[in-house]
């Protein structure tokens, strides 16, 4: 069983993760914007952007997981 101290930890962990997601979409979003305002973009930065989306995702999958198990325990 948690603590009320503990519940307050896993949720501002939870709010961290968020914010950090929050700032990486926002990131991508400018780099779209600068895409498309130059109308090009290399072949070599489109591959890199493109990784770095493959990595976010899977990180997006990992951190749901985790916060599904996060739920699971505080429901109990």
């Amino acid at each position: 069983r948690l603590l009320d101290d503990e519940r307050r930890k896993v949720l501002a962990f939870i709010e961290k993760q968020d914010n950090i997601f929050v700032k990486i979409e926002t990131n991508i979003n400018q780099i779209a914007r600068i895409a498309n305002a130059q109308k090009f973009i290399s072949e070599k930065e489109m591959k890199n952007f493109s990784q770095r989306l493959i990595e976010i995702e899977k990180l997006k999958k990992d951190q749901n997981l985790i916060f599904l198990k996060i739920y699971s325990i505080l429901g109990k």
